[in-house]
């Protein structure tokens, strides 16, 4: 019971000490490297977001340009058809 791990200050040992903090340690730890990881995700996530708006967004230029082009050829064909 002489040895530094046994001393009590207080009811409260060394040993129990060394070990709250390493297990506060370990804690801490591991939610700061599951905080990061997921930081990275959500990066990850948001520039393919952002690639999948682009892409989303020519394709609905695309859509509107042939939607004006089959107008136009309605309003040509729709002339001929009345007379």
């Amino acid at each position: 019971m002489t040895s530094i791990e046994h001393r009590q200050l207080k009811g409260i040992t060394i040993k129990n000490i060394v070990v709250t903090i390493l297990g506060t340690a370990s804690i801490v730890t591991s939610v700061l490297t599951t905080f990061f990881q997921l930081k990275g995700e959500i990066s990850e996530v948001k520039i393919q977001q952002e690639a999948q708006n682009r892409i989303n967004e020519v394709r609905l230029k695309v859509l509107e340009e042939q939607v004006a082009v089959l107008q136009n050829k309605i309003e040509e064909i729709r002339p001929a058809t009345l007379k």
